[in-house]
């Protein structure tokens, strides 16, 4: 029975797994553009587009309507920040100058109108993001993370001035804040009186407490200081994204009423209103700097993204009244343009990413695509959101899932697709509707997928973001099963092919997975947690006592930690494993999957573990992600039983050809 080619009437039958896809390791590593970070300044829009035919470079780019689009910072530059190691805010746009980050080295650069850029801070050790001009463009504050010394990196805010000749080999910028741990998003009041941020320290993460701050700037012989500070809000709630409406009014958004709101406050006073409370999340967990989830308007309306029930709509927000309005499906808040219209990263569930430039209620049109590639809509898994119950026999668990989808074949009466279950890192994230290669990439080979929004994550209230306080490693676990049993039930999966793969934090909930259940197959585990103890003792700064909420304080809870490590309960695996882990990774070491490897080697556990060189926390380089595609693909190919076509590269088993490198 021969396959037959796409527009025909009726698909060709081949199994489940095996069906060839236009989902190539080409489009998704090396035709695809990593697209971002969108901003406005006047007339002209900006956005970071990473790029993986250039080793991963993310590049600064310009669009306007009169000059077209071009490219801002040429090679080689590469604009990201590895402060809190996850970076973002890497770049700041207005009044038509800009300053970034250069993530290989640090550095700080400005670039004026017409001018090439100039290195600002090129001080070795020093890691700057979240930038913010004051309003004459005189001063540039950001946060920076101090790394010249040993032990934890020390966090403040700081300006430099960017009207003087400073030497960027000794200029570190002037600190206006320290003493907290972490500090983040200074905003300076339209006139420049006031200096609005976000501080927090252990053991909270800023979604767990924040405070909000202010203090008034002035200037002195060209040095800036920071008076008269008060805080506005430290009622042990998760405060963030601060934004000012004039030079009187700061707006934040707030869960001290359980979820992500938005409030506004008085300045100086510091009399606070909330503003159109709703069950619905105005925010997103800050894993990144730079996050925007509102834009406040002229007219005295706000735009905002608000995620209901694990998915997200965009708003207008009229005093207390919030109004859905058509404008795309924007990842953040679509960026403001000085004649009304707005840009945006548009993450539509049944395509590609796009920038975008359009208007509310009108058609927008397409700035620049993520691909060139238009995949056929029956080549498009759509997500389905699917509520199960959970064990306990109270809850409900949230999920997306995905069937099988390919315009060119079906698989065989009576045979039902493998499943693969996806387990978000974080895990205070979440899994999103959003069209995303990751999922499609197994959906058009015929693999159904389901994405669970396990018990902890955001979009979903701050009470189902604290159900896994104290329950990490217990709670995803029991949901990511909860979901399968549904699905099994419901007769949508093949109960004997199913595998379960998570990255980061979500190679832990794979490997208790298979620690605890008999459902599973095999299990990839993406530079994932293994080992809690040598997580708490070797992590980053940021995460550092992270731990504490999700399993308990360390080495208090000694106990806990070692009973919830994937590494002692390899001896409970009994399914193959892949590991995939970058070696420069310093938010969870290589040693982690190496030690996990190491412990199914002594239980005669299959398993496979490919590092790779320059790697961090994530894969950035087409190479890396090309081979780490095509690895999972046939690894699970090996574990079903069927020979997965056009694979470069075989995964090696332990114990065939010797240790699989």
């Amino acid at each position: 029975m021969s396959d037959q080619t796409a527009g025909t009437a009726e698909p060709a039958i081949r199994p489940y797994g095996t069906w060839p896809s236009p989902v190539t390791t080409a489009l998704v590593a090396g035709k695809t553009l990593g697209l971002g970070s969108v901003q406005a300044d006047g007339e002209a829009v900006y956005w970071l587009e990473t790029r993986p035919a250039e080793a991963g470079r993310t590049v600064l780019v310009r669009w306007t309507a009169s000059g077209g689009i071009h490219d801002i910072t040429p090679p080689p530059f590469d604009i990201g920040t590895r402060a809190h190691e996850y970076g973002g805010g890497a770049y700041v746009a207005a009044g038509g100058h800009i300053a970034f980050s250069h993530r290989p080295d640090g550095s700080i650069w400005l670039v004026s109108p017409g001018t090439a850029p100039r290195a600002l801070c090129t001080v070795a050790g020093l890691r700057f993001a979240d930038f913010a001009f004051s309003p004459d463009g005189s001063r540039v504050f950001c946060v920076r993370e101090d790394h010249r010394v040993p032990g934890e990196p020390l966090s403040t805010l700081v300006a430099f001035a960017t009207d003087r000749d400073a030497d960027p080999a000794t200029e570190t910028g002037q600190v206006l804040v320290s003493g907290s741990d972490f500090v983040s998003s200074p905003r300076p009041s339209p006139d420049g009186t006031w200096l609005a941020w976000i501080e927090w320290s252990h053991p909270a993460m800023p979604w767990d407490a924040t405070r909000l701050r202010l203090g008034r700037l002035a200037s002195h012989d060209g040095d800036t200081t920071l008076t008269d500070i008060r805080t506005l809000a430290d009622n042990g709630a998760s405060v963030i994204e601060p934004a000012w409406v004039g030079p009187e009014t700061l707006l934040a958004s707030s869960d001290h009423d359980g979820w992500w709101n938005l409030t506004s406050w008085a300045v100086p006073d510091g009399q606070a209103v909330s503003i159109a409370p709703m069950e619905a999340e105005i925010g997103l967990p800050h894993w990144v700097f730079g996050l925007r989830s509102y834009q406040p308007l002229p007219d005295g309306t706000i735009l905002a993204i608000a995620i209901e029930n694990g998915e997200a709509r965009t708003l207008h927000l009229t005093g207390p009244v919030a109004r859905p309005v058509a404008l795309g499906h924007p990842a953040q808040c679509p960026a403001l343009l000085a004649d009304g219209s707005f840009a945006w990263l548009d993450t539509p569930p049944d395509g590609a990413p796009t920038i975008r430039h359009g208007r509310i209620g009108a058609p927008s049109h397409i700035l620049r695509a993520a691909t060139t590639l238009d995949l056929a809509s029956g080549d498009i898994a759509r997500a389905e959101t699917i509520r199960f119950p959970l064990p306990d026999g109270h809850h409900t668990g949230h999920a997306f899932f995905y069937p099988p989808a390919n315009s060119r074949f079906r698989g065989p009466a009576g045979e039902k697709p493998p499943l693969i279950v996806m387990a978000h890192g974080g895990p205070t994230g979440r899994a999103s509707n959003a069209f995303a290669f990751k999922v499609q990439w197994w959906t058009s080979r015929g693999f159904a997928v389901v994405d669970v929004n396990y018990r902890g994550s955001t979009g979903f209230g701050r009470a189902y973001r604290r159900q896994l306080e104290g329950q990490w490693g217990v709670a995803d676990v029991e949901d990511c099963i909860a979901a399968c049993r549904h699905l099994i039930a419901t007769g949508r999966v093949d109960p004997a092919r199913i595998a379960i793969r998570g990255s980061s934090a979500g190679g832990l909930t794979v490997l208790l997975a298979l620690a605890g259940s008999d459902l599973f197959a095999a299990g990839a585990s993406l530079y994932g947690v293994t080992d809690l103890r040598a997580l708490a003792q070797e992590t980053h700064k940021f995460e550092s006592r992270y731990l504490d909420s999700l399993v308990g304080p360390w080495p208090e809870d000694d106990a806990t930690y070692l009973a919830r490590s994937p590494l002692t309960q390899a001896d409970a695996i009994r399914t193959p494993v892949l590991f995939l882990h970058g070696l420069a990774d310093a938010v969870v070491p290589p040693a982690q999957a190496q030690a996990m490897a190491d412990a199914l080697a002594s239980s005669n556990i299959p398993y496979a573990h490919y590092t790779f060189e320059g790697e961090a926390h994530g894969f950035r380089r087409e190479e890396t992600v090309r081979r780490a595609l095509e690895l999972e693909l046939d690894f699970y190919g090996r574990i079903f039983g069927f020979t997965v076509p056009d694979v470069t590269e075989r995964v090696v088993l332990s114990g065939e050809q010797g240790l699989c490198p």
